[in-house]
């Protein structure tokens, strides 16, 4: 693959993930907000294990929580690895390669954590509509940020094969 190619996939790729973990991340903060608005009332009627925790999500089912949270998690870190990486490709040189390659490893890894409670959630149903949205981008996400890492990961080899050539060690 020449080098303009790579890059030009991987930026592409890095922005769209910058924006729809933007949406994942805003998603999830509006649901953690209104689990903390709501769960004083609604939480105060429940048995003894499900007051315990301090939020509890009046909507979604019993993997809702769990889902959110690490939606959140998953859409602070993405938002910023993609923000990070998109400059580290924009120089694409060896190090800066490496360290996108790493941390797009990391945000896939929490991607795929989130998109399998998504799963889970679906499995067990009963989910309204923004939390169907959620659902739907996270699972979206978890493979174009896989398409991301492999445009990162061909622009290494690239880089490598270009020092190579040039006769320098890497």
């Amino acid at each position: 693959m020449a080098s303009g190619t790579g890059k030009s996939a991987a930026l592409v790729l890095l922005i769209l993930n910058l924006i729809l973990y933007a949406i994942v991340a805003i998603i999830a903060s509006w649901a953690v907000n209104h689990g903390i608005e709501e769960s004083h009332e609604k939480a105060s009627v429940l048995p003894i294990p499900a007051r315990i925790f301090p939020i509890y999500f009046p909507f979604g089912n019993m993997a809702t929580g769990f889902f959110i949270i690490f939606s959140l998690i998953a859409g602070v870190v993405g938002f910023t690895t993609s923000l990070t990486g998109i400059n580290n490709v924009l120089q694409w040189n060896l190090p800066n390669l490496y360290a996108a390659a790493a941390s797009s490893l990391a945000t896939w890894a929490l991607t795929l954590l989130a998109m399998g409670l998504a799963c889970k959630e679906i499995d067990i149903g009963w989910t309204n509509s923004n939390l169907r949205t959620l659902e739907t981008i996270v699972i979206i996400l978890s493979g174009t940020q896989l398409f991301c890492m492999g445009a990162i990961h061909t622009g290494i080899e690239d880089a490598v094969a270009r020092i190579r050539r040039l006769g320098l060690r890497v």
